[in-house]
């Protein structure tokens, strides 16, 4: 086992600089995101596909989807620089992929136009959109992690899916009025309009982040020259247990996809409006941002897998109320079922995720190791609303479709949850390092050689 090295003191105010740009950049990332979950659910089957009806909503969804087959790749890709190059390096190049390829998405030509080299390109700048995002939150949360005090880092951390949650708000926002526009505008140039104003708030991001530095544990490895050489290689030899265990816990994503796109579809085929259905996700939301850090301030008291394991546990059981209170003439019921839900169930362990699975890994492959792990447990997420709209879960008793599958991923992340070593008491420079063996002494002999 490696010796760690001389802690770097934190400069004063670092940990709440690092948690508001985290905070920015993945509302802007996930602003992007949501946007084609939105679009995905509500416009792209009547502009990509020939006919909207169910098969065109299948196969809407399944674009949304591939943002998650590239994420993995981008994951490997990324999460090596960012281990080796720096953290702060690989956000500033997923805020710009992400940015560039949404607005690219707003001036696609529709299937009218192109026919099926419509859709094809949508797929295409969809993967750039996933590529991006497989670095976004594993950077965003490992370098406030490491920014922050060892008994704040929940805390701090929570801030990084506080911004997602943030950029779900914002897209759903912009997605009200323009469901409220007559056919004609809303399926020819309307729906655009979310794509091309992500142009602006990247540029507001880019200049917050371009100016926090590299935590201080990525400076020791540099500046010691014990950065691994090759990151995936150390993580795959040493943390191969990890990375299975946040895969399993991933699956727990699954219920925002579910919550946020899904549900929607479901919402308006028993008869509610769409405006309704987003000022769902709107509200929910907008209690997440005031409870998820409140989740994160206990997960610092009690620890990481209670909170989480409520949160799996909660989202199963809350999920049937919710789905059977849609319909026509839905009122207060239906909202305050989706604060349950999401705000007081599954804010909890979308809270404390980013400390839970940061904490399994060092320093030397947390990037590597959060990316990988996350993205592909995040596939189920991608594909969880186009699986459950093929096995019937928008149709006729559809409701028991979706519960039972959100039952079953909440299970496997629970489970796995239980299965993991307890971290909140442990320093941040000792995390990850019982994982380690003596062969790492090899690779920091190699990358100091190399930077020789």
């Amino acid at each position: 086992m490696t010796t760690p090295p001389t802690t770097i003191p934190t400069p004063k105010g670092t940990p709440r600089r690092a948690a508001i740009a985290s905070f920015f950049g993945s509302a802007v990332e996930y602003y992007d995101f949501f946007v084609f979950g939105s679009a995905a659910a509500l416009i792209f089957p009547h502009v990509f596909f020939p006919d909207a009806d169910a098969n065109a909503q299948v196969m809407s969804f399944a674009t949304f989807g591939f943002a998650y087959i590239a994420r993995p790749i981008g994951a490997v890709i990324l999460g090596h620089f960012g281990d080796r190059v720096g953290r702060q390096r690989v956000l500033m190049f997923t805020l710009v992929l992400m940015g560039g390829s949404t607005f690219l998405i707003g001036c696609l030509p529709d299937f009218a136009t192109i026919g099926w080299a419509a859709p094809a390109l949508l797929v295409l700048c969809r993967l750039m959109q996933g590529l991006s995002a497989a670095g976004e939150q594993a950077g965003a949360s490992s370098m406030t992690l490491e920014h922050s005090p060892d008994h704040r880092r929940a805390f701090f951390t929570s801030w990084t899916l506080s911004g997602t949650q943030g950029g779900q708000i914002l897209a759903a926002l912009i997605f009200i009025p323009i469901t409220q526009l007559p056919d004609d505008i809303k399926y020819s140039f309307g729906w655009r309009i979310p794509f091309w104003l992500s142009a602006v708030v990247v540029v507001v991001a880019f200049f917050i982040r371009r100016s926090l530095t590299e935590p201080p544990t990525f400076v020791e490895a540099r500046q010691s020259n014990t950065i691994a050489r090759l990151p995936f290689l150390v993580l795959f030899r040493d943390h191969w247990a990890d990375v299975l265990r946040v895969i399993c816990c991933a699956f727990i994503a699954a219920v925002s996809t579910v919550f946020g796109s899904l549900a929607i579809t479901y919402g308006k085929g028993v008869g509610m409006e769409e405006s309704v259905t987003l000022w769902l996700v709107v509200v929910a939301n907008c209690v997440a941002l005031i409870t998820q850090p409140l989740f994160g301030m206990l997960a610092d008291r009690i620890g990481r897998k209670p909170v989480f394991i409520y949160g799996a546990v909660a989202s199963a059981a809350l999920m049937p109320f919710y789905i059977l209170s849609m319909g026509p003439g839905s009122g207060v019921a239906t909202f305050l079922l989706a604060i349950a839900v999401f705000s007081c169930g599954y804010a909890a362990a979308n809270a404390v995720w980013p400390s839970f699975y940061a904490e399994m890994f060092s320093a030397r492959v947390r990037f590597s190791g959060l990316a990988v792990g996350t993205q592909l447990g995040f596939l189920m997420a991608g594909f969880a609303p186009m699986i459950v709209t093929a096995m019937g879960g928008t149709g006729d008793n559809g409701w028991v479709v979706i519960c039972i599958f959100t039952a079953v991923i909440c299970l496997v992340a629970t489970v796995s949850a239980l299965t993991a070593r307890e971290t909140f008491r442990v320093p941040t420079a000792a995390l990850g390092r019982d994982g380690e063996n003596l062969a790492g002494e090899k690779d920091a002999v190699l990358a100091s050689a190399s930077v020789s």
